[in-house]
């Protein structure tokens, strides 16, 4: 399975802030936030992750993230000119997909918890076992602000409904998507919507009217954070930094995570970290690559 991340728009929520810089490379306490995508990739087990941004930020993101090679993965590029939906990013990303499955991650949302990995992996398995699209479903309070789905007892979604005046769950949609390989195909059967984009709710019906959608649904020690205003980001901040301060270890620290997926060794980081400095960040992962050694 292959990953995409979705980083382009134009952030006006958080304008001025991301009038010359991608709100995914704003920073999300210590890090910047599409940090936190990449890390649920890896979680998942997907080592070939496409970065779609907007053709003036691209080059950042290849500046902070290169091919990906320091952590054991492949990292892709490609531009989306125009905020044309999230669908659009399988017609982007093509190529890059070939006759794999994919999963596609949102780069504005961040997932945490104890269960996280286990989570996404038997996600991966079902699409590739049982050939379904499978959505993540997190249990809200105010369901008529999201996109809804509902479920049977087996987990096959019944129904989706956007914003519902009267919500038939309280199981809002969240910004991963787990498809199999003929995802591509489905998304160019979507049709642009009133406001002129390819949405993902329109592909996921289509997987829904031929039976082929399921939900996993995450419980309760999952945390889902969207960070598209100003306050929310905030939020997501003040969350990662008391998590860190409390547990002493960090959320989202690809280089750690790359180390305990035996996608880089204790060597290659220390070869890595003598061209960092001296933050906060860096030194963590030094300390963390001693105590292999010990």
């Amino acid at each position: 399975m292959k990953g995409i991340i979705l980083a382009g728009g134009f952030g006006t929520r958080l304008h001025p802030m991301t009038q010359v810089l991608s709100k995914q490379l704003l920073p999300v306490y210590d890090k910047p936030l599409i940090y936190y995508p990449i890390s649920t990739l890896m979680l998942a087990g997907i080592k070939e992750i496409l970065i779609i941004t907007t053709p003036q930020d691209i080059y950042n993101y290849q500046n902070l993230l290169g091919n990906g090679e320091n952590l054991g993965l492949k990292i892709f590029y490609e531009i989306q000119n125009q905020p044309n939906g999230l669908a659009e990013a399988f017609i982007i990303g093509e190529q890059f997909i070939g006759t794999d499955d994919v999963c596609l991650a949102l780069g504005d949302n961040i997932f945490y918890g104890n269960q996280l990995q286990s989570i996404l992996t038997d996600a991966r398995e079902k699409v590739t076992k049982e050939g379904k699209a499978i959505i993540l479903g997190y249990n809200v309070p105010d369901p008529e602000r999201f996109g809804i789905a509902e479920i049977n007892e087996l987990g096959d979604v019944i129904s989706l409904e956007e914003k519902p005046n009267k919500p038939k769950s309280n199981f809002a949609v969240v910004g991963l998507y787990f498809y199999p390989r003929c995802v591509v195909n489905k998304a160019k059967q979507v049709n642009p919507s009133e406001r002129g984009e390819l949405e993902i709710t329109t592909l996921n019906q289509i997987y829904l009217n031929e039976n082929r959608l399921s939900m996993k649904r995450f419980g309760r020690g999952i945390a889902w954070l969207d960070t598209g205003t100003t306050e929310a980001l905030y939020e997501a901040s003040n969350f990662i930094r008391s998590v860190q301060n409390l547990t002493k270890q960090k959320i989202a620290c690809l280089e750690e995570i790359a180390l305990n997926l035996n996608l880089i060794n204790v060597k290659s980081l220390n070869s890595y970290l003598k061209s960092k400095g001296k933050s906060d960040y860096f030194n963590y992962l030094r300390k963390i690559t001693k105590s292999y050694q010990n």
